[in-house]
């Protein structure tokens, strides 16, 4: 008989990170915690951040196992210092050093000292390398958070207005936010904190806003719970305060959108002049000088391959960071557990029915399949890569190999290149597009969809008698607000109905407007208000939309022209310039050639330079592409379709007209 305890996987593996975390604290952890006061900015970045652990136990494994890693260094640096020292061997000039006669025995130990510097050097590389990632850490992770928090809050201020309008109490209106972490993010985190210290911690309401007022990273939300604890002391109007806070964060996001529009003109002309432009002057400036013999290409080489597409990358990545509101996928809200799932199958007398009705879902959802096989590239663009990257890796091993035959294998496999990216980015481009497209159409139209439900709502029907009303008028919604129906028809209550919408569309406008209008109905069924309210919220955010849209099809249009620009004088300087400097200077080595300037240039030489320019005007295609749509739609994925154009005009200019 086994009396041996059976353990779980997970638990043996949790246990044993406990101990990883346990044995330095009991080391250290002493000694830390006498020394409390110098550690305070530590120990509100943990408080921040949110990091469930002592700042005595985070700050004691921090030294200790820098200090592992900084052993492990020193052993990798002695293991490295016997290879240069002992098998690779100094260079002699470090003999030539000049040393006083008092220190000229130093000369004598070369080989320890140079041992004993790179242990050293790497004992302190790897240890403070970690302890530095330990130490700033919890700072990086709260500055992570402040971001979420202020990203959210104008929402999550809403939600609330909302919901008090409603008639709920503040501490039920926290504790829905707190419950609504899907949509409204480290707001809901924050908020949870809050409730948290009332419900086990035994604080009011008032000790607990003004502790978290003490340790929020967002001084926004400080500035919101400090106000709103102001008004509660007061006896002032709750739902006042929120409305009014709610227009401010409005007023607030159309300033900042300016500022940021503002900001993103500056970089376009940035981008511009450093990577267009001053590119080019360097390429001819470079052509020059090679030309007439006092340059290599390198320098060309490196424009081209090197800060061309590296400073686009970066200025992708800038953008990206700066841009506010959510990006990807909204996630998805929370449904009942049954839907969607598979059924228990009960050990009854009825069990064969049940078996009957779970094998007709199995072959309803193959159907579905068969019948909308593309559906899953159109929800996830992305997945198009799973089929379009091994083909085109396929087809260009293939064409490499067919490659190593021809006599110019550069020349040929160019084009096969080209061919290999446009099968793996036009499908992408084509469902990220078609996704957009539709999303951007429903969003357009739901602020309209709340405001009808919002009137039949002050009829006096109810929200599911609304939608019903809805189904006979033609909304632009019709065929969501008919599943919606549908839904409804078969026994699902209203709200979960609407959660399945959202879940559908999986934007966030729609999933905040869902979540504020179903908290909402659960507390009441007079919502007109709340309706109201939301479509006002969905379509200040597509105003904001639409005037990025507007302001920055300038800059659109200006990148358009700067690489049209790039590409002709490239396209000049190939089929115009560099071909009349190859006639001179053939004729200046031809009988009778007389003196005169000195050129490295022949028909050889201009095919290199031909496929370089042909190269670059790819690149430039490429990354002004990318650049557009970041900056226009605030999407990498939205510039694919400016990349095609681009490089499709460049490829077709030098292919017909150059090489």
């Amino acid at each position: 008989m086994n009396f041996m305890p059976k353990y779980n996987f997970n638990y043996l593996v949790e246990l044993f990170f406990r101990k990883l975390k346990a044995t330095p604290y009991l080391l250290l952890g002493k000694r830390i915690r006498e020394r409390k006061e110098q550690y305070r900015s530590l120990r509100m970045a943990l408080k921040q951040a949110r990091i469930p652990i002592s700042y005595e136990m985070y700050l004691s494994n921090a030294l200790f196992y820098s200090g592992v890693i900084g052993i492990i260094g020193g052993i990798f640096g002695a293991i490295l210092a016997y290879i240069v020292v002992s098998i690779v061997g100094l260079p002699e000039r470090l003999t030539h050093l000049t040393f006083s006669p008092d220190y000229a025995w130093i000369l004598q130990f070369r080989d320890i000292s140079v041992t004993l510097f790179i242990i050293i050097f790497l004992t302190v590389l790897f240890g403070g390398g970690v302890y530095l990632l330990f130490t700033i850490y919890p700072a990086f992770l709260a500055g992570e958070r402040k971001g979420s928090i202020d990203k959210n809050l104008p929402y999550a201020v809403t939600f609330m207005y909302a919901l008090s309008r409603g008639g709920m109490n503040i501490i039920e209106i926290l504790r829905s936010l707190s419950r609504s972490e899907d949509s409204y993010g480290e707001v809901a985190k924050e908020v949870d904190v809050i409730l948290r210290d009332m419900d086990y911690f035994g604080n009011d309401l008032r000790t607990s806003l003004h502790n978290i007022c003490e340790t929020t990273p967002s001084s926004n939300f400080r500035d919101l719970m400090y106000n709103l604890l102001t008004v509660i002391d007061s006896g002032g109007n709750v739902s006042t305060y929120f409305r009014d806070k709610s227009e401010q964060y409005i007023t607030k996001a159309k300033v900042e959108q300016k500022g940021f529009l503002e900001t993103l003109g500056l970089i376009a002309e940035s981008y511009v002049t450093a990577f267009v432009a001053g590119p080019l002057f360097i390429i001819i400036l470079g052509v020059m000088m090679s030309v007439m013999g006092s340059s290599s290409d390198a320098m060309i080489y490196a424009i081209i391959y090197g800060m061309i597409p590296i400073g686009s990358l970066m200025f992708v990545v800038m953008i990206d960071i700066m841009t506010p509101g959510s990006s990807g996928d909204a996630p998805l809200l929370q449904t009942k557990s049954n839907l969607g799932k598979e059924i228990d199958i009960p050990e009854t007398e009825d069990k064969p029915v049940f078996l009957k009705f779970a094998k007709s879902r199995k072959s309803l959802h193959f159907r579905q399949m068969l019948k909308q096989p593309l559906k899953p590239l159109k929800e996830k663009p992305l997945y198009t890569l799973i089929i379009s990257v091994p083909i085109a890796l396929i087809y260009l091993t293939i064409s490499i190999i067919q490659g190593m035959k021809q006599p110019k294998f550069i020349d040929y496999i160019d084009d096969k290149v080209i061919f290999a990216l446009f099968l793996v980015i036009i499908p992408l481009m084509i469902f990220h597009e078609y996704k957009k497209h539709k999303e951007g159409k429903i969003q357009s139209q739901i602020p309209d969809f709340l405001k009808k439900l919002a009137s039949t709502n002050e009829t006096g029907m109810t929200l599911g008698e609304s939608i019903k009303l809805m189904t006979r008028s033609d909304i632009g919604l019709s065929k969501e607000v008919k599943k919606i129906s549908n839904d409804v028809d078969w026994g699902m209550d209203i709200n979960q109905a609407l959660t399945r919408f959202a879940n559908r569309v999986r934007s966030f406008t729609v999933s905040r407007s869902i979540t504020l209008v179903t908290k909402a109905n659960e507390s009441s069924g007079d919502i007109g208000e709340v309706l109201t309210v939301a479509a006002r919220d969905a379509s200040a955010e597509q105003e904001l939309k639409k005037e990025r849209t507007v302001n920055m099809f300038i800059y659109l249009v200006i990148i358009y022209i700067s690489f049209f620009v790039f590409v002709g004088i490239i396209y000049i300087i190939s089929s115009t310039f560099l071909e009349e400097m190859v006639k001179a200077s053939e004729g200046s080595a031809g009988p009778g050639g007389g003196g005169g300037v000195p050129m490295s240039l022949n028909r050889d030489k201009l095919g290199d330079y031909n496929r370089l320019f042909f190269h670059g005007a790819l690149i430039q295609g490429f990354s002004s592409g990318l650049i557009a749509g970041v900056m226009g739609e605030g999407s990498v994925l939205s510039g694919l379709k400016h990349s095609v154009i681009m490089v499709t005009v460049g490829y077709l200019l030098f292919t017909l007209f150059v090489l």
